[in-house]
Parts: structure tokens; C-alpha cells; sequence
């Protein structure tokens, strides 16, 4: 079973404070795997970037906040060869592919972006050959599309380590004093200065003091994210045109598929990697386009519309056996930590087929079926097939699809009444809800407040009738696993816990609908 540490704190950001939370996973076969019998290694790189002219001075550190001391610094020769694809696919998402010699993590290093200043970097050993480690070229494989990745820039770097230290001896932060001569294969080569202070230890305040400090020297925030970036500037495709203004339904309903669609490549690497809850955010940004394509359906030509819901429909099982299976695994571990009893024996099987689960998942996204559907997404974002509905104003056409998918959740709820399976009937409102939900977010630019509300509304509907659909997936696992013998009792303890779970969250459900069901939300749509 794999090990997530999980690191929090609190980060400072342009519009004040958020929590990032880092999980950093080791000892797993599954998210890291071994390159060249050696294991790759993964963290979360937190720095900032500074431009300063050749003359620059480094200013005293010694007296920023949290700083004990500052370490004696050192000197470092590193040589670095990146890799891309012709076109610069990676490098046009700020994503980095190098192979480094020099300094104390010589070797394969791929950056993917996680957020402002930060971004995961993952380390491979270097090796003999030039050839990119296969673990490395799978997990961008979603944005290369089966070209090769080839030698595309050379930087060398004259690097000046300034140590920030704790008053226990931890590195808190480094400083690095870059002199930088750049080579791309094809055009001009550059030479420049920069400044990096990477966060270690310490505290993301000690990361922007220390930043202040320079700036008030003289530096300037980096006009690149990444030296790469810098030397190819002006080279890089041109970023997709965000969808902007939202004057008609086209317009709302194509650009909640665009950031979907991004979400998918977001999490493509994560998902590989396993990364704690990568699977449910990819898995919820497909279904969150099949949605749109169904409540947009009279918006949209079915021809094209058709054969990418159906491709999008096998990546969502795809993802939805490992995440079942992580809902179950987790489900019962909270259970037996509940009743204090230790891990039994099954449990280890239900881990062993969440890792068969996650083998397939991974074959998957390494198959020619997924690429393609990448590419159909990627078509169809941006030439999307518009029926002249598609081109009514925004704010009615977008009251009209909520309303519409508000509707069909009263409708499937009104029929609980007199419905012969009722688990069935339950879960097609939880999914009227989640279908209608996912509209109302779309429209959120155009409708702002009642569709953020009705949108709240649709979720608490959507998770009170999921949370008593999980209890009937565990209570049907549980049932087909006690057979007898000594895990009958434990397994017979667990399932009246699911039973009571059940029947709270019915209970949770008839108080969520009461409110839910209130006119008020639908007439706020257009007010």
C-alpha cells in the first residue's frame, strides 16, 4: 500500500491567504515505479524567480524573520539538455524535460505545473544514454500525442548557493545566483542573470521576505516562469483564446468544456502517478462534459456530438472501477478504525484489486484510444459543432438549460413516490441533480448568484443521495464476502454500520429536498 505524507500550510497569495496542501507519495509501485532499477522520486519545487541586471549584488539575509543564519555559499557547474516535442508542446504548458548533469540531483528531471510558483518536479537517475526514461515520456504523453521528443535547448549554468538556515541547522530556503548561457537548437543563443529562492524548511513568508529583500536591491520578478521559457521566448505556440464575454449559449456552454477539458490533461499525470484524489477530479471533469453535452444537446450537431460522449463514456469507466474501489478501501477503513478492530485479511485483497484496477486504468492512458479521444476534445473545443440555437443570447438560453435540468430533478423526485425499485429511482435524481448541478456552473458568468445557489442546492441533493448510494455499494460488497467463518462477524458488525448510514442519510436527503425544492431558486434565474 502506498504512503501519503501529507504537508500543509498556508500559503500567501495575490488575494490573501489559501491552504495549499502538498502530498507527497513514496513507497509505491504504482505512482513512481523504478527507471533503470533505480526508483524515481517526487516533489513539490515552491520558489520564485527574479531578473537582475549583470552587476547585481545580493543583499544581506541575515536578519529576515525565521533566518538563524546564512550558510556559506557554494558553487555548482550544471549542465542541462531539454527536451520536447518539434512543435514545443510541453514547453507551451510550462512544462520542463531535462536531463541534467552537475550539482547534488544530477539526473532526468520532468517540472509540471501545479500553480503559482510551484510546480512537482520528479527525478529520475541519469543514466548513460540520451534517451528519455520511459516512466518520464508516459506521464506527458497526453500532451505529446505519440511525437517524438527530441533535444531542443542547452543551458549552462554557473550557480551560487546561498543557504538560509533555521536556528536548529534546517535549510529553510536557497538562494540561488544563477549565470545563465543559452543555446536552442534552432535560432539565437542568450546570456542573462537570474535569481531563485526555492523554499525548503520554512515558511511561505520567509519565501516572500526574502523576495522583498531583493527587490528592494534592484531585481525584478522574472519575466519567464522557467529558464527554458526565457530562452524560447517568442518561439511558443501561441496559448488557446479563452472563451471571453459569453454572449451566447455557445459561448457558455464551449468554454465550461474548454476548462474541463484542461482539467483532464490537469490530472492526466496525477492519475498516472496516483496522486491522492487525481482519479475522482478527472473522472468528475468527464462527467462534467458529458453533462453539458446532454443539456446542451439542442446546442450542439448529435453527429459529433455522439461518437465523443461515447468515447468519453469508456474513460469514465475506466476511471470510475479504480475509484470504486478507492471508495470502498477507504470506506472501511474509517469503518474498522470506528469499531477499533485491526486490519483483516480481505482488506489486503480489496487493495490488490484496486492495483489491477489502476494497472488497466494506466494501460488505458497509454493506449492509442485515449490519445485519440484527446484529440477529438481538442477538435472539438476548437471548432465546436454550433446549431443556430447556439447562437441566442447567453443569460436566457443559460436560465432556460438550468431550469430545464432543475425540472428533470423535481420530475425524478416526484416519481419516488410510486417507484418499484426505489435504489434505482434514488440514483437517477442523484444523477438528474449532478446533471443539473454541472449546468448551473456553467452558467455561473452569466447567471452569477442564483445559479451559484441552485448550483449549491444541486450538489447537497447530489451528496446526500450519494452517500446512501455508497452505503448500498458496501453493504452489497460486504453480503458477497461473508461466506462464513472467522471474518463473518466483523463483516456482519460492518454491514448494520452501513445500514445505519443508510437510513441517515435518507433522513439527510428528505431535510436537503425540502429546502431544494423551493420555487425561489428557479425564479432567481431570471430576475
Amino acid at each position: 500500500m502506498r504512503q501519503i505524507r501529507e504537508l500543509s500550510h498556508d500559503r500567501k497569495t495575490a488575494g490573501g491567504h489559501d491552504r495549499l496542501t502538498r502530498y507527497i507519495i513514496t513507497n509505491s509501485d504504482l505512482s513512481l515505479g523504478a527507471v533503470q532499477g533505480k526508483r524515481m522520486t517526487s516533489h513539490l519545487e515552491i520558489e520564485r524567480k527574479y531578473d537582475v541586471e549583470p552587476g547585481f549584488a545580493l543583499p544581506d539575509l541575515r536578519e529576515l524573520s525565521a533566518c538563524g543564519k546564512v550558510g556559506e555559499p557554494g558553487t555548482q557547474i550544471l549542465v542541462a539538455r531539454y527536451f520536447d516535442t518539434e512543435d514545443l508542446r510541453l514547453a507551451a504548458r510550462g512544462i520542463t524535460l531535462r536531463r541534467r548533469e552537475g550539482g547534488p540531483d544530477e539526473g532526468w528531471h520532468l517540472k509540471l505545473p501545479v500553480e503559482a510558483d510551484t510546480r512537482r518536479e520528479l527525478h529520475a537517475p541519469l543514466g548513460r544514454g540520451e534517451a528519455v526514461p520511459a516512466r518520464l515520456s508516459e506521464l506527458v504523453a497526453a500532451h505529446t500525442r505519440g511525437r517524438s521528443l527530441g533535444w531542443v535547448a542547452t543551458l549552462e549554468t554557473r550557480r551560487t548557493v546561498v543557504p538560509l538556515l533555521g536556528t536548529d541547522g534546517d535549510v529553510l530556503a536557497q538562494v540561488a545566483d544563477d549565470e545563465v548561457r543559452g543555446q536552442a537548437v534552432s535560432g539565437p543563443g542568450k546570456a542573462w542573470r537570474e535569481i531563485e529562492i526555492e523554499l525548503g524548511a520554512g515558511s511561505p513568508e520567509l519565501l516572500e521576505a526574502a523576495g522583498d529583500r531583493l527587490r528592494e536591491a534592484g531585481a525584478r520578478p522574472a519575466s519567464a516562469a522557467s529558464k527554458l521559457g526565457r530562452l524560447l521566448d517568442g518561439a511558443l505556440p501561441a496559448p488557446a483564446e479563452p472563451y471571453r464575454g459569453y454572449r451566447t449559449a455557445g459561448d457558455v456552454i464551449m468554454s465550461y468544456m474548454a476548462e474541463q477539458a484542461e482539467t483532464i490533461l490537469e490530472y492526466d499525470p496525477r492519475v498516472r502517478l496516483a496522486e491522492y484524489d487525481s482519479v475522482h477530479k478527472m473522472r468528475v471533469a468527464v462527467r462534467r462534459i458529458r453533462s453539458i453535452l446532454r443539456t446542451g444537446a439542442r446546442l450542439l450537431d448529435p453527429e459529433r456530438t455522439r461518437p465523443l460522449d461515447a468515447e468519453l463514456k469508456w474513460l469514465a469507466g475506466a476511471l470510475g472501477e479504480v475509484r470504486d474501489l478507492e471508495v470502498l478501501r477507504e470506506r472501511f477503513a474509517g469503518r474498522l478504525a470506528e469499531i477499533g478492530e485491526t486490519t483483516p485479511p480481505w482488506m489486503a485483497g480489496l487493495g490488490a484489486e484496486e492495483q489491477t484496477a489502476r494497472t488497466r486504468l494506466n494501460q488505458a492512458l497509454n493506449g492509442e484510444r485515449y490519445l485519440a479521444l484527446l484529440d477529438a476534445l481538442d477538435a472539438f473545443v476548437a471548432d465546436p459543432p454550433l446549431t443556430e440555437r447556439a447562437s441566442r443570447k447567453a443569460r436566457r438560453a443559460a436560465s432556460r438549460l438550468v431550469a430545464k435540468a432543475w425540472r428533470r430533478v423535481a420530475r425524478d423526485h416526484a416519481e419516488l413516490g410510486h417507484a418499484e425499485d426505489l435504489d434505482a429511482a434514488r440514483h437517477r435524481v442523484r444523477k438528474a441533480a449532478k446533471r443539473a448541478r454541472y449546468t448551473a456552473e456553467a452558467a455561473q458568468p452569466v447567471l452569477g448568484k442564483p445559479a451559484s445557489r441552485l448550483a449549491a442546492q444541486a450538489e447537497k441533493v447530489q451528496e446526500t443521495l450519494g452517500a446512501y448510494q455508497d452505503s448500498v455499494i458496501a453493504r452489497e460488497r460486504l453480503t458477497a464476502m461473508n461466506t462464513g467463518g472467522d471474518e463473518a462477524f466483523i463483516l456482519g458488525v460492518l454491514t448494520g454500520l452501513e445500514r445505519s448510514a443508510a437510513e441517515r442519510a435518507l433522513r439527510d436527503a428528505d431535510e436537503v429536498w425540502k429546502k431544494a425544492s423551493k420555487p425561489k431558486y428557479v425564479r432567481a434565474l431570471t430576475r
